[in-house]
């Protein structure tokens, strides 16, 4: 959890719905997004995971987290993705973008099988676009990007985070 762990939080690891109680935030992290979806459903996790949303508690989604947020699977944010939308593997990249109310310079992105934002519902604001498509977005207490902040030895948007479960935590 090492990014967590340096700004100050403390990252547990969701496997079970007994592990959902209590937490202040969730992210829900890169990989592939079919698997992490049927791990999700076969370890019971959806409901639990919509409670958390309800509860307005914040919700990460990172590349393949952004996938699974969507309105197509846990319904967290209403936007649609495309699936590997920059190209496969070999067309993986690392880009500058800008991140308003997250960071206040150019965040080092990594690119890695990324989806963009299909569709936008009308409340989901767009932070950040990178070859005409929404790579950043936010509705409510969700944010999903469609890249690995982890790999890249920037804590600012995990700070950002950890700031938004405090202030979700203190009823801000």
């Amino acid at each position: 959890m090492g990014h967590l762990d340096a700004v100050g939080a403390c990252g547990v690891e969701v496997r079970l719905p007994a592990d959902l109680r209590g937490l202040d935030g969730l992210i829900i992290p890169g990989g592939e997004s079919t698997t992490i979806s049927m791990g999700i459903e076969s370890a019971g996790l959806a409901d639990g995971i919509r409670d958390l949303h309800a509860a307005g508690r914040p919700i990460l989604g990172t590349c393949a987290g952004m996938i699974v947020a969507d309105r197509e699977h846990l319904g967290l944010i209403d936007i649609t993705t495309r699936r590997n939308a920059f190209g496969r593997q070999l067309a993986s990249f690392e880009d500058e973008i800008e991140l308003p109310g997250i960071a206040e310079a150019p965040v080092r992105a990594v690119f890695i099988r990324a989806p963009w934002v299909e569709q936008l519902g009308g409340s989901v604001e767009v932070l950040a676009e990178l070859r005409g498509h929404p790579v950043a977005v936010r509705q409510a207490n969700v944010t999903a990007l469609s890249f690995h902040p982890e790999l890249v030895g920037d804590d600012r948007i995990h700070r950002w985070f950890a700031a938004e479960c405090g202030r979700a935590e203190a009823g801000l």
